[in-house]
């Protein structure tokens, strides 16, 4: 019962806020629907509002951080971390339905964001050069298999190239072992969602990962 009654109030705080800020993000939408279903690829469907605020403090985020969401959908975690005093906030989508549903949505909010440097790229993510300097990813399970795996790299490369302290924030982490087998990462705190149904499972969990 209480478990029911959380989820409930939950649901209704993130439909109040959206009604609130007149923005468009909760929806489960299957990738066939937009012409982009492939292998290893699942459904869209957003993290939930609160996801970074239980995961990153607000002290620890300053103008020189860049945020950079992969597979940003319709711009929910986009939104949330323009809400922190990220010096960048990106959002990288390989959907143009869901990239253009993600520039509506901070189009209504921008003046309401403490980030105002925010970039939204349509774009495969494989295609996508990752800068540098970024030092927050955020990961709602969008790809899985050579793609992931590929992306750590890319990450990993930009460490090489730039040393810095680097945090993933990934909810749902199946690919937590690519993460791992870098040799770069630890695992600096774990999340268990009230949503979560079956122990062990990778969903229903976010996991922070250090990478340096």
């Amino acid at each position: 019962m209480k478990t029911t009654y959380a989820r409930l109030r939950r649901t209704l705080g993130q439909l109040a806020y959206e009604k609130r800020y007149g923005v468009r993000t909760a929806e489960l939408i299957e990738l066939d629907q937009l012409g982009i279903a492939g292998e290893q690829r699942g459904y869209y469907v957003a993290a939930s509002w609160r996801t970074l605020r239980r995961t990153l403090s607000r002290k620890e985020v300053t103008a020189r951080d860049v945020f950079i969401d992969f597979g940003s959908g319709m711009g929910r975690m986009v939104l949330e971390a323009a809400r922190f005093p990220f010096g960048k906030v990106i959002g990288v989508e390989l959907s143009d339905e869901l990239h253009e549903i993600a520039k509506d949505n901070v189009q209504r909010t921008r003046q309401r964001l403490h980030c105002r440097d925010i970039e939204l790229v349509q774009t495969d993510v494989l295609e996508y050069e990752i800068p540098d300097d970024v030092s927050v990813v955020f990961f709602n399970n969008p790809f899985q298999g050579p793609v992931f795996t590929t992306v750590i790299e890319r990450l990993v490369a930009t460490l090489d190239r730039n040393p810095r302290e680097l945090k993933i924030i990934y909810y749902n982490p199946v690919e937590e072992q690519t993460i791992m087998a870098t040799g770069r990462a630890t695992i600096a705190r774990r999340l268990v969602h009230a949503r979560r149904r079956t122990a062990g499972s990778p969903f229903g969990v976010t996991k922070v990962f250090v990478l340096r």
